[in-house]
């Protein structure tokens, strides 16, 4: 069974973030808890004053597909729509292979075994 990495970019009014981030807290510790949840998180971008970056990781297909049918989701996507967006863009990732990015040398390595 493969994972779910899911990354997106949210950008709303910049004088409104700060709040739609420490507000966002009940939604992202709702989708922490929910079953096949190893991940997830919102942040501020350091690069651009408007971005917020979504990050999450899932145990597998049936563990998103349970997420997108949950208050968890429905209310973050209810939540973030109040801030202003002024773009968005999602992306999933169903992943074949993983492994640590430094070696045991401790050098970082582009290589999976």
């Amino acid at each position: 069974m493969a994972k779910i990495v899911i990354s997106a970019q949210i950008d709303v009014d910049p004088a409104r973030r700060a709040e739609a981030l420490e507000s966002a807290r009940p939604h992202i510790a709702a989708a922490l808890a929910e079953d096949g949840c190893i991940h997830y998180d919102w942040s501020a971008c350091a690069m651009s004053q408007t971005r917020i970056n979504v990050f999450e990781e899932w145990e597998s297909e049936e563990a998103l597909a349970a997420h997108f049918q949950h208050i968890a989701y429905t209310g973050m996507r209810d939540h973030i729509g109040q801030f202003g967006i002024t773009a968005a863009v999602s992306k999933k990732y169903r992943v074949d292979a993983e492994g640590p990015v430094y070696n045991a040398e401790g050098v970082a390595t582009e290589a999976f075994d």
